[in-house]
């Protein structure tokens, strides 16, 4: 498979950026017995708010949009966030892919990147591992949901 081209989403991106989170946060919602995870209530509107006010990606193959993130600075931290990939392309490098593009987002005087998961999420766990990242704490999320907070020094240079 090609790479998708990494870009900067678009407005007019809200509508399919919407569909994509859903389609990717069903099996986290199915794995949490929890309908109501903030990725699958999130509305049109507050996904085209988050486009207009946050450094969101879009990850493009063949004309479809096949996976999104945020990133958001706070601080010296860039903190990632509502990373989706189609379900049918998942294990195929598009949120390894998505994630360097966040990370290459960082403002100078950047220390280290953030981000969390579901403690059941292992998936999720073992890629942001494999990218570089180790725990840092566990808290509470949603009811039922226990989050693991990552972190990743930024490399020098």
């Amino acid at each position: 498979m090609a790479g998708p081209v990494i870009a900067p989403a678009e407005p007019a991106d809200a509508g399919e950026i919407l569909t994509l989170s859903r389609a990717a946060y069903v099996s986290e919602a199915q794995l949490y017995d929890d309908p109501f995870l903030p990725p699958l209530v999130e509305t049109l509107e507050e996904v085209a708010a988050q486009i207009d006010a946050a450094c969101v990606l879009k990850a493009v193959l063949n004309g479809r949009i096949v996976g999104a993130g945020r990133a958001r600075q706070e601080g010296d931290a860039l903190h990632l966030g509502r990373i989706a990939v189609a379900p049918d392309l998942q294990g195929r490098g598009i949120g390894s892919r998505l994630i360097a593009a966040l990370e290459g987002l960082a403002a100078e005087g950047t220390a280290h990147f953030a981000l969390f998961t579901g403690a059941k999420s292992e998936p999720n766990l073992r890629l942001y591992r494999r990218l570089g990242y180790t725990e840092s704490h566990r808290g509470p999320g949603r009811p039922g949901v226990e989050l693991v907070h990552l972190r990743k020094p930024r490399p020098a240079g």
